[in-house]
């Protein structure tokens, strides 16, 4: 799910604005909630996903991680694909080629297969979501541009909520035999819907000027996130063998070949993937950590409680997502709070607000489940659950433009790029890190294994405290220094 809402080369829109803009909007909406329903119904339909197509544990992981890894290397070019050959083209590109992967997934016979149209599915999407945000900047004229952006909340936050009942119900409907299949299913005739609606509607505007794309820089960043994210999944269940220490060990050393290919790349006077001055930035650099571990911490908890609840308390994935609604609805009551004026009025402060939420809700549930053990139910865990969605929605709403506000103006698309990326490599590595930690606390017991993960969700979130204090104490309009 992608949450940030800056276009990195937006056109000027006309005057009148384009005469389908509010039809073309909804297209739009319609691609984006594709993509969130993707991340979120797979974490509740994993259990059943395995006990089809076999395989170890870590195949959960990898259905989560393959999307939002491919996701995030492929963000970082999207959008220039789109300045360089037309935003409606690639929108339609990505939309018949995000529906194809949706299709290769439902028909996937093994775990591997399925694995490998994850990943086209996160490639697919990666070229497909930021179309729409620079679309919407053409087709709008100024006045209308903010409640364009605001139809996001409503719609996103729906799907938020009915996305894993939705995914839960399907599962146990069983529909014509189609079980865990029917949630990839549900993806083609929505997006056959958004690939005739954006023939039709969408604007053909013509390929602008853009920066030429850094092919070698995304090759060494998609080797080095690799090098990372494969052996946190695949490691434990081979007893950590030699090579995947080495291999965490040859992804520091291949983001530092990347660094120094971006600065020789800058120097002679080529457009780098991610601009180096922005590191020198105090708060992009507490950006960065700050948002790497809150997008871990939140991924990681949504597929352990979805495993804990499915696994440990044997419920049916029905029950599962019903029971992570009180979640959901706190996330949205959040984003409609902050949206009302809070965020503007307490800046980075709410951030931290947010925080303390979120560190109550996961200590609330940790001693619920200490103390309710298998006599767990969905009202006792209610409380707690509604403390970290709303937490976790405080933070979000703000976060990004208050990074923002610490680069400068001519670095924001480079910046905007590389948030939006690591927001979805906190994902893949919320499910691989976390994920991890619970099944190798299976060795005791599901009791054992949540209590872990909650607690080193607990580190994840003081990490994210922390670097926070590096952020601007509010946003503002344009772009200052570092600070």
């Amino acid at each position: 799910m992608t949450t940030e809402l800056t276009a990195p080369h937006p056109a000027a829109p006309a005057v009148a604005g384009h005469r389908w803009r509010w039809i073309a909007l909804a297209v739009i909406l319609t691609a984006e909630v594709m993509d969130l329903l993707d991340v979120l119904v797979t974490n509740l339909a994993g259990p059943a996903i395995r006990a089809d197509l076999g395989g170890s544990p870590s195949v959960i992981q990898w259905i989560g991680a393959g999307y939002t890894l491919a996701m995030a290397v492929g963000l970082v070019t999207g959008g220039r694909l789109g300045d360089l050959y037309g935003r409606r083209r690639m929108f339609l590109v990505g939309v018949l080629g995000f529906t194809a992967a949706s299709a290769a997934c439902a028909l996937a016979g093994s775990p591997g297969t399925l694995i490998a149209a994850r990943v086209a599915q996160g490639l697919l999407g990666a070229l497909l979501l930021p179309q729409g945000l620079g679309l919407i900047k053409e087709m709008f004229p100024p006045e209308q541009l903010a409640a364009a952006f605001g139809a996001f909340g409503p719609v996103m936050g729906i799907s938020a909520v009915g996305g894993p009942i939705l995914a839960g119900w399907l599962v146990d409907a069983d529909l014509a035999g189609t079980g865990w299949r029917a949630i990839f299913l549900i993806n083609v005739p929505l997006g056959l819907l958004a690939a005739l609606g954006a023939a039709r509607f969408l604007p053909a505007s013509r390929p602008g000027h853009a920066t030429r794309l850094d092919l070698p820089g995304v090759a060494l960043l998609s080797v080095a996130v690799f090098l990372l994210v494969h052996p946190l999944v695949q490691g434990r269940e081979l007893g950590w063998p030699l090579w995947s220490f080495a291999m965490l060990a040859g992804a520091v050393v291949v983001l530092a070949v990347f660094a120094r290919y971006e600065q020789r790349r800058q120097r002679a006077g080529r457009d780098p993937l991610v601009v180096p001055a922005l590191f020198r930035r105090r708060a992009f650099t507490g950006g960065l950590v700050a948002g790497l571990a809150f997008f871990t911490a939140l991924a990681g908890f949504s597929l352990v409680f979805s495993l804990y609840l499915q696994l440990g308390l044997g419920w049916s994935p029905l029950r599962a997502g019903l029971a992570g609604v009180p979640q959901a609805l706190g996330m949205v009551a959040a984003f409609v709070i902050a949206g009302a004026g809070l965020a503007q009025r307490l800046g980075r402060r709410l951030i931290h607000l947010g925080l303390g939420v979120v560190l109550a809700g996961v200590a609330g549930m940790l001693l619920t489940l200490t103390l309710a053990g298998a006599d767990v139910t969905p009202w006792r865990m209610t409380p707690a659950l509604l403390a970290v969605g709303f937490g976790m929605g405080l933070v979000m709403a703000p976060f990004f433009d208050i990074v923002l506000s610490g680069v400068e103006e001519a670095e924001t698309g480079s910046a905007s790029g590389t948030l939006t990326a690591v927001q979805q490599l906190g994902g893949a590595l919320g499910v691989a890190l976390l994920g991890t930690v619970f099944f190798d606390g299976l060795t005791d017991s599901v009791s054992h294994a949540v209590r872990v993960t909650l607690l080193a969700e607990l580190g994840l979130l003081l990490v994210t405290v922390a670097g926070a204090f590096l952020l601007p104490r509010r946003a503002r309009e344009g772009a200052g220094g570092g600070h």
